[in-house]
């Protein structure tokens, strides 16, 4: 009879404990600026630093001061910069410095905010090589705000590409 239920009960739990461990990991393409950004910093240090955690706190702290768009945002999430809300970068260091993975402290962080994970690159449009028409209004108007321009009047998509056709030959630069 006990053997029974022991079956019973590990027939419910191991399925249960398969759906836990896949939903706990990082996916593909998760966390790509926190992968990245700790990538990056975790090449800046030393052997000595690797092992402390205080020391990779105040060396990520020296980092953020030079980090840029996303990653400033990533500084700003873990409290790498004076202005930050919240001071998690704690959370970042200690499992740094006992050489967990970094997508495993990725993982971690996830757990204490979740807006870590959110965080993606800017995805950069080659404009000698795409084709303006299959690109969304949005991206449109990103071009056009990246080289600080704007487009009055514009109301709809072809309006966006007749201006960035326009001032294409002033914003991008042949090489040669």
């Amino acid at each position: 009879m006990m053997m029974a239920q022991v079956t019973s009960f590990l027939k419910y739990f191991i399925p249960l404990l398969y759906i836990i461990n896949i939903t706990n990991g990082l996916k593909e393409g998760e966390c790509e600026v926190c992968v990245g950004v700790l990538n990056k910093f975790s090449k800046t240090l030393s052997d000595s630093e690797k092992s402390s955690a205080a020391k990779i706190e105040e060396k990520f702290k020296q980092f953020c001061k030079t980090a840029k768009k996303s990653e400033e945002r990533f500084c700003y999430y873990l409290g790498g910069l004076e202005e930050s809300a919240t001071k998690i970068v704690t959370e970042m260091a200690k499992p740094l410095s006992w050489s967990l993975p970094v997508d495993k402290v990725c993982e971690k962080l996830k757990k204490k905010d979740v807006q870590i994970c959110d965080l993606r690159y800017e995805k950069t449009i080659d404009l000698k090589t795409v084709d303006l028409k299959k690109l969304k209004v949005r991206d449109l108007k990103k071009i056009l705000a990246d080289w600080d321009e704007k487009c009055d009047g514009c109301i709809e998509k072809t309006d966006f590409i007749k201006r960035i056709e326009e001032l294409k030959p002033l914003h991008s630069r042949e090489e040669l």
